[in-house]
This record gives C-alpha cells, structure tokens and sequence, in this order.
C-alpha cells in the first residue's frame, strides 16, 4: 500500500523535480506510440522550476512517497490578479492510476477558490485521462488550438515594417491589450520574458502610430521550444508576428493556433506549417471569450 503526502517542492529538489517531469511526459508519448519529448539530459526539465520559481517561488505542489521519500507527483499553478493558471501537472509513472493528480489539483482548485478567481489551463486534447482529470473537476473546455510547426521559412513574407523588439517601455501596453482581449493580466510575466536573465526569451511588438495590435514571446531552450504567449487583435497581424519570431528562432518551435482562425490556418499551410498534435483551453470558473487571436504557451502556462 502507497502512502502518500502533500507538500511544496523545496529548492534543493528541482534535479529530482526535472526527472519527473521527463519521465512523465515521455512516458505518456510513447505509450501513445509518440517518440519522447525529452530526449536528451533530463536535468534540461530543471528550467520548468528555474522559471516558474523566479515567477511564483513556493508556487509547487508535489506528492511524496512517505515510504522511500521520492517525489511521484507534482502540480505547478501561478497566481495572478486575475485569475490562477495551472502549470505542469506530473505523476511517476509507477504511480499512474493511483489518484496522485487528482489530489494535487484539488489543492489547487481550493487555492483558487478561496481567492475567489477562475482556475485556467491548456491541456492536451489527445490525452483523454488528464481531459478527463479537468472536466470531472469542473473544467469547461473553452477553446481548440492546433499544435503547428514550420519546418522550412523559405516561403514566410517579408519582415513586416510594424514589428519591432519589445521592450520594457511596452510592457503596459501589453498588459493592456492582453486584458482587453482575454480578460486575464500578466505583468509579472510579460516584466521576466523583457528582461531575459536566462537569455532564452524572444519578443516582437505590431505598433501602428503608437497604438499595439499584438505582440508575441518565444522561447528557445532543450526542454521547451516554443512561440507564445502572444496576442492580436487581427489574423494578418498574428500571421506577421508568428512570421517575425520563426525567422528569429534558432529552432523548430511549436506553437498553439486557435481552430476557429481559419484565415490564419490557411496562411500558414501556405507556408508549409504541419499539425502535430491539439490542445485546448479549460476554465473552471468565469471566462470571456477571447477577441482577436491567443496564442497560449507553456512556460509559463495560461489559458
């Protein structure tokens, strides 16, 4: 019998914490038929706790075999004034079935709701336990988003001449137009992308006569290669953004495009973007719908 306690993830575990987190996700690719996501040192997962720690130090629930004192589980969630995000969720894979997420995200679910915001994620659309983990807790799955990647940029536009770098002076802009079109505020995020102390963020900005129309984050690092977070307030302004931060990007990132922008899809076919795999947005609590175009990310999380 597995006797199991709750607790934070304290700092000298994060190499412990980057196992799991490895070893959780690939676990479930592959049995899935999917190659590993990780396949190189799992000790590159330990980005997960150097970012969301700097964010939201404390901000971990993990499970621990009282037994043999491993960590089986972990739950990441970032607080914000308007809303909580869910992070990472892991369980060992000896542990699977064993009820170790759902413990970790009543937590919290009850964090939040004693804060009394809506609780946000992205989760995966074809892994159907962890779909099920959320609606069961009274998730609503919200928004379908195509997991994309642009193997070749030889077919991408011209640089568009609205787009610049971001910079810190256009952190309240940002902020700003992510509120107006999604409801949701991440200064503190949108502050730690600008000022990249780990040197793997990238972000571009769309201004016409001092107004934004979007902007877009990218990260490049072993463990997450990515574009987003991001927002537009129009497809063609989204399709110059992701343009702008692929031409930059070192790698082959992934990024989240909703389904119901269709316009926006058949623009990157052109380009010879190819699907691999589909997530959605779940809120449990109050949402607003989004207006113009989200791209959600993964580090750190929201939907």
């Amino acid at each position: 019998m597995k006797t199991l306690s709750l607790r934070r993830l304290r700092p000298g575990e994060w190499r412990e914490e980057a196992q799991l987190i490895a070893q959780s996700t690939n676990a479930w690719y592959q049995a899935s038929g999917k190659p590993a996501i990780f396949t190189g040192d799992s000790g590159q997962c330990e980005v997960f706790c150097q970012v969301y720690e700097a964010l939201d130090p404390g901000c971990c629930v993990v499970a621990e075999d009282t037994q043999t004192g491993a960590l089986v589980g972990s739950c990441f969630f970032h607080p914000r004034s308007t809303h909580f995000s869910l992070g990472i969720v892991n369980t060992h894979p000896e542990y699977f079935g064993h009820g170790i997420a759902r413990q970790m995200l009543d937590e919290v679910i009850g964090l939040a709701e004693r804060a009394g915001k809506p609780l946000r994620l992205v989760s995966s659309a074809m892994n159907l336990d962890s779909f099920s983990l959320y609606t069961r807790a009274g998730f609503v799955p919200r928004v379908l988003f195509h997991d994309m990647f642009l193997p070749d940029i030889k077919r991408l536009p011209l640089p568009d001449p609205q787009i610049r770098s971001i910079t810190a002076a256009d952190i309240a802009a940002l902020v700003a137009l992510e509120q107006e079109l999604v409801g949701i505020e991440r200064t503190k995020d949108f502050t730690y992308f600008t000022e990249n102390t780990l040197g793997i963020w990238s972000g571009s900005v769309w201004e016409e006569r001092g107004e934004v129309g979007g902007f877009l984050f990218a990260v490049a690092h072993p463990a997450s290669n990515l574009l987003g977070p991001g927002v537009a307030r129009t497809q063609e302004i989204a399709a110059a953004l992701l343009a702008t931060e692929r031409r930059k990007h070192p790698g082959n990132p992934v990024f989240l495009v909703p389904a119901t922008c269709t316009a926006l899809l058949q623009t990157l076919y052109g380009w010879g973007a190819r699907n691999c795999e589909l997530h959605v947005a779940q809120i449990r609590g109050a949402w607003q719908e989004p207006l113009g175009v989200l791209f959600p990310t993964f580090l750190p999380e929201t939907g």
